[in-house]
């Protein structure tokens, strides 16, 4: 292959995995028409069309699908190799992507990164705040952080926080003129805050836990959100019951702001994790960047 391929087939990749230009494009920092100029050219010289363009969205053809399969994995162990030889210099360096919910970037672990930064100028940290649970290897991210029940048996778990109680909680004001719920059946009669599953699209139904029995609530209610801060917002507002981390309304049930009601069927939860694939090539920077989020006692 010419190198001259390289770069541009590195340009398609991105446009494959994203089944956008307009994503793409905002990810490389190329301009739409820009990418559209290199995968024509790319296609031109190939001989051959790598995607299907449709109005609304974009897909590999069978040539595009085979490069994706079988070209991307070798350019990621070139990729490998070059940081494993980075990484024998006298300096950790490089560029460590991390996918999380919103609010745990901000209270678990940017407090966590900020010193490894002003201690490491080389070492470069990507956030990216994302509901969906994605597949970090094939969207090239080196590390995803979930609830410990949401992390596949074939990745490496690090734990960085206890286990995390789950509280359902409302406005004093919302309940001014309204009955506090004792069980599911009143609560169920409420107006709950939903959350929309970046995933499946669904509304997350509530996982709760009573007397030893588990069982489910999908919340009905005015208002659906797609993220924690948001859904925290609107109970606040007296829009409706929430139902969300300890750790993220902890300090506005303390302060008065907020009620925590029905505490005897709130579910703990497995704490965080941070994961990654088993066989991934561990780089300075990373192994630096997983010791700097690690839970410690």
């Amino acid at each position: 292959m010419a190198r001259d391929n390289i770069s541009d087939i590195l340009v398609f990749l991105a446009v494959a995995r994203e089944r956008s230009f307009t994503r793409a494009a905002a990810k490389l920092g190329l301009t739409q028409s820009a990418l559209s100029h290199i995968i024509r050219s790319l296609e031109a010289r190939l001989g051959v069309r790598l995607l299907t363009r449709t109005t609304r969205s974009v897909s590999p053809t069978e040539a595009g699908e085979r490069l994706l399969q079988n070209v991307a994995p070798r350019l990621e162990e070139i990729d490998a190799e070059i940081l494993a030889v980075s990484n024998m210099g006298d300096k950790p360096a490089g560029t460590v992507r991390i996918t999380a919910i919103d609010h745990v970037i901000d209270s678990v672990l940017w407090p966590r990164l900020a010193p490894v930064l002003q201690q490491y100028p080389d070492i470069h940290i990507e956030l990216s705040a994302d509901y969906r649970m994605i597949d970090i290897a094939a969207e090239r991210y080196d590390i995803g952080v979930r609830w410990g029940d949401q992390v596949e048996q074939d990745m490496v778990a690090v734990r960085l926080t206890p286990d995390m109680r789950m509280m359902i909680i409302a406005s004093p004001a919302y309940f001014a003129h309204r009955r506090v719920p004792l069980n599911v059946q009143d609560l169920s009669r409420h107006n709950c805050i939903g959350l929309r599953l970046a995933t499946s699209g669904g509304v997350y139904a509530w996982e709760l836990r009573h007397e030893g029995r588990e069982l489910e609530m999908r919340p009905h209610g005015q208002v659906i959100c797609n993220g924690a801060y948001q859904i925290l917002q609107a109970a606040l507002s007296g829009c409706g019951i929430g139902f969300l981390p300890e750790d993220l309304i902890g300090s506005y049930v303390r302060e008065g702001r907020l009620m925590s009601i029905m505490e005897d069927w709130c579910p703990t939860f497995p704490g965080l994790h941070a994961y990654y694939p088993s066989r991934r090539h561990s780089s300075r920077a990373l192994a630096l960047v997983i010791d700097a989020l690690r839970f410690k006692d």
